[in-house]
């Protein structure tokens, strides 16, 4: 097993490392929705002010940057793990009255 160097409780990694932990979080992240897919889109929304489909935003965004041409199926279905028409009929329910009035006050705000 490859030892780690200790690093100082206060010092900051260095570029690449940061960029390795973050890409690792995101895995993470995309990893955990998965698991969770029980967790509507609306619920995301409501709860944290974005979903799914705003990662998948992000991403198509972020390869733009960079000059990658990737639309927006393309980076939905990194995010979902599927292509989104089949995510949205395996597991999108219809959101419920409550659901839509939230969502509906939080984008007055």
């Amino acid at each position: 097993m490859k030892q780690q160097p200790e690093q100082q409780p206060d010092q900051q990694p260095d570029q690449q490392t940061r960029t390795e932990l973050e890409a690792a979080t995101f895995r993470r992240l995309l990893e955990h929705l998965d698991q969770r897919k029980d967790v509507q889109n609306i619920d995301l929304m409501n709860l944290a002010g974005f979903c799914r489909n705003c990662l998948g935003k992000w991403y198509q965004a972020a390869a733009a940057q960079r000059g990658l041409a990737l639309d927006q199926a393309g980076a939905r279905e990194i995010i979902y793990g599927m292509p989104y028409p089949e995510w949205k009929q395996k597991y999108q329910r219809p959101a419920t009255a409550e659901q839509q009035a939230q969502f509906d006050q939080n984008q007055t705000k």
